[in-house]
């Protein structure tokens, strides 16, 4: 396996869900994020370090929302709002 991966709290800070990677890193050790990876099964995520990669399912609540997205690409870098939009792609948005 050598798909691309990177940092869950990366990733979430790259595609601008939080302004700073501490934010995202708190957010996911308070077990706020569940991860489902194709033929894996769901996991709730406890440690920034996880990682994320292209075809995982992401769900998390945010503020009122419920946010539930594939990972698309991981990226590079955290870009404007355009192309942080590109790296994923959202499944539901209920509130």
């Amino acid at each position: 396996m050598n798909e691309p991966a990177c940092r869950i709290d990366i990733w979430l800070w790259r595609a601008r869900f939080f302004k700073t990677r501490g934010l995202a890193a708190r957010f996911v050790e308070d077990g706020r994020v569940r991860r489902t990876r194709p033929g894996r099964g769901e996991v709730r995520l406890d440690k920034a370090s996880r990682t994320a990669r292209a075809g995982d399912r992401l769900v998390f609540i945010l503020g009122d929302r419920v946010v539930e997205l594939t990972i698309q690409d991981v990226g590079t870098r955290r870009g404007p709002a355009e192309e942080a939009q590109g790296l994923y792609r959202r499944e539901t948005e209920a509130s």
